[in-house]
């Protein structure tokens, strides 16, 4: 398990309240994290995958506002200086992500493309 930088993502305040809210108290021994991931996929390249999860020995893991965060090593290129959101509309209720790394977004919002690899700095 290696330690990321601490703003490699971070969570607004609502954020970090509702991750806390929703992983509750954990079993025994079971600690649960906010998993950021990117996998590829959707019409613009890449789709977000955020899950609660366990942290694996290879995995990324920092906290912010008191709350664990875990990302997998391909991911972290995708979305380090991002910040996870909670945001509640019309349209329902769930985590954003605001990622400065974007270039692009499908028109539905649900996958998006980021800066060449040439020109992205390197995160890990």
């Amino acid at each position: 398990m290696s330690e990321a930088d601490e703003s490699a993502i971070t969570l607004t305040e609502i954020a970090a309240e509702k991750i806390a809210e929703l992983i509750g108290d954990p079993a025994e021994g079971e600690q649960q994290a906010l998993r950021v991931a990117v996998r590829g996929g959707g019409c613009s390249g890449f789709q977000y995958a955020l899950a609660f999860d366990t942290r694996t020995e290879d995995d990324h893991v920092f906290e912010d506002r008191g709350v664990s965060v875990i990302v997998d090593k391909v991911s972290m290129q995708f979305v380090f200086g991002s910040e996870v959101d909670y945001v509640e509309g019309l349209t329902g209720a769930g985590f954003q992500v605001n990622n400065p790394n974007v270039v692009a977004a499908c028109g539905c919002g649900s996958s998006f493309q980021v800066k060449d690899e040439e020109e992205t700095p390197a995160a890990v």
